[in-house]
């Protein structure tokens, strides 16, 4: 009988690609938050596809996103931290992130000379200050992520989005981008494996360089006019149905 995880040699050739590349790819990032938009894109579009073909991590886009101008907020379910490298390798952005990331090793360093925002979600204080800084990034016409669930989830469903953060996009008059993220397996079946839920990142990076194969879709479901909306509320229950719908879609199968 066929086993369902990787070899071993298999599992510790990707942590060694994924270790080499990092090292390589972090003194390169230093300061590409200041440089040009068209310089820091690529950079951010190369950090995403680099980490995943180091994993050896399938990538497919489903609904393509749509055509519209730079200065968008996108909204995303969150799974593992995998998903700022699948949404970075096809839509590239800066990323509001929870704190604890920013101490990680080598991933913190990285996203912080890359522009990510690091926030305290635990604390209202941070809120007011996080949206002003979001809007006036919005305004220069520069893309910003976030996943409104406020933490990861298994994947095969949502948590409640919190709505705080998409009043940034009413105050900067800007289009809010819906992105469903979705994990599958060797069989092409919804997994959950990859999600950091409930465990480390140590445990999560093992459990995903021990898969077979792993494809992550990306979907990018809707534009919502974020002045078209009663408030961040309405617009936060918009984004979160659209989101909800096709991460569900298929989540029966998942192992």
């Amino acid at each position: 009988m066929s086993s369902n995880k990787a070899s071993f040699f298999t599992r510790l050739r990707r942590l060694c690609r994924l270790a080499v590349w990092l090292f390589k790819t972090g003194k390169n990032l230093r300061g590409i938050d200041g440089g040009c938009p068209e310089s820091r894109n690529r950079a951010v579009i190369e950090l995403g596809r680099g980490v995943l073909a180091a994993l050896d991590i399938g990538l497919e886009v489903g609904r393509p996103a749509p055509e519209h101008p730079n200065g968008v907020l996108v909204a995303a379910n969150h799974v593992s931290w995998l998903d700022i490298f699948a949404m970075s390798a096809v839509y590239p952005s800066s990323f509001i992130a929870k704190q604890e990331i920013k101490s990680w090793p080598v991933l913190g360093k990285m996203g912080q000379n890359a522009g990510t925002v690091f926030i305290n979600r635990n604390s209202r204080r941070d809120i007011e200050p996080i949206n002003r800084a979001v809007c006036e990034t919005l305004q220069r016409g520069q893309n910003v992520s976030f996943f409104p669930e406020a933490r990861t989830s298994s994947g095969l469903g949502l948590l409640p989005f919190k709505a705080a953060l998409f009043q940034s996009a009413i105050d900067a008059g800007a289009k809010v981008l819906a992105v469903a993220l979705r994990y599958y397996d060797e069989t092409g079946k919804r997994t959950a494996r990859p999600s950091y839920a409930d465990v480390g990142l140590p445990t999560c990076l093992w459990r995903i360089v021990s898969m077979k194969k792993l494809t992550i879709r990306v979907d990018f479901v809707c534009v919502a006019d974020a002045a078209e909306s009663e408030d961040r509320y309405a617009l936060k229950d918009k984004i979160e149905e659209s989101i909800r719908a096709v991460v569900a879609d298929d989540a029966d199968i998942a192992v």
